[in-house]
């Protein structure tokens, strides 16, 4: 007789009150106290208290803007990434909890779009933007302060019109000297020496002019996740996530997403439990990535978890927030 397999156990969904209305795209968690959240119409919100309150805050002159991505290093320094082409494309930093805000880089390339960036510590990480003229474009800084371009010959030659999805920042990803990048044509930008140099990895994740690979996630050096689909068609689900086990150059399609998913993140304090996340619905994983089984819970465009806990917070459309706790 075949013994019973476990299933994945359940987290707490518990809905906050944001107090705002944009669609949230960026959210970054701290600790089970403190996580900032970012999006639409220049919105960037912050909680000190576990969710039970949020406050708003202003970044100068950023109403327009569209704040994709939110990297928070501690409890009163986080980076902003707003996306668009030229000038739109910015980077904002601030180390006093967000009372004043500093523009650290404007794009002024009108072919490039910036789609996402992570950080290995406060002052060193890395933002990507969609390719120009057949040539990726990586951003890098090693002060916190200055961001300088990644010498365009030490990265691969791009395909035509090769970039990524800005769905939910969470497509580039910093490990030690390690950074992955997914791109929208379903492969994996790598460097293992700080950014240096650079190799790219194809996955077997179908791509499209509307699908490919939307977030990534690795729990350390070896073990990651690849995760996205169509999100024209958010129901489906087909070929749509990848695990690794090599730190990325061979990656296995996994089955069992219930739908398009936007980002994936990994529960630190549970290593091989994961959390995919989408608009129409989310997924848990308790075997690192093989089998996934679906949450009732409404939709979320992004998720993170704080590092070494089990409570993270997952943001979606009309400032909708979500406390998660295993």
């Amino acid at each position: 007789m075949l013994a019973a397999v476990p299933l994945p156990q359940q987290p707490s969904w518990t809905t906050q009150t944001s107090g705002v209305t944009a669609r949230l795209r960026g959210v970054s968690a701290v600790s089970a106290s403190v996580a900032w959240a970012s999006g639409a119409a220049g919105t960037v919100i912050r909680t000190t208290d576990g969710g039970r309150t949020w406050r708003r805050l202003a970044v100068p002159d950023a109403a327009q803007l569209d704040f994709r991505d939110v990297d928070a290093v501690d409890e009163r320094t986080a980076y902003l990434l707003s996306i668009g082409n030229g000038a739109a494309s910015r980077i904002y930093k601030t180390s006093d909890a967000g009372a004043t805000w500093t523009l650290q880089f404007r794009n002024e390339d009108p072919k490039a779009f910036y789609d996402a960036m992570a950080f290995r510590n406060a002052v060193h990480g890395f933002a990507f933007s969609d390719s120009v003229d057949g040539t990726f474009v990586v951003l890098r800084t090693d002060d916190g302060d200055k961001w300088t371009r990644v010498p365009p010959a030490a990265l691969p030659a791009a395909l035509p019109g090769e970039g990524a999805y800005a769905a939910s920042g969470t497509n580039v990803v910093v490990r030690d000297n390690v950074i992955w990048i997914g791109t929208a044509a379903s492969r994996i930008l790598r460097s293992s020496d700080a950014g240096r140099s650079w190799t790219v990895f194809t996955t077997p994740i179908p791509a499209s002019a509307s699908a490919g690979i939307f977030s990534l996630a690795f729990r350390d050096r070896s073990n990651g996740i690849a995760v996205g689909g169509d999100y024209k068609k958010e129901g489906e689900a087909i070929d749509n996530a990848a695990i690794t086990r090599d730190g990325g150059r061979t990656w296995s399609l996994v089955k069992g997403l219930s739908g398009y998913r936007s980002a994936v993140a990994y529960v630190p304090a549970i290593s091989t439990t994961w959390v995919a996340v989408g608009p129409a619905g989310s997924d848990v994983s308790s075997d690192d990535g093989k089998t996934w089984t679906p949450l009732t819970n409404a939709g979320f465009h992004a998720v993170s978890f704080a590092p070494g806990s089990r409570t993270g917070w997952a943001v979606g459309e009309n400032g909708s927030v979500a406390r998660v706790d295993f």
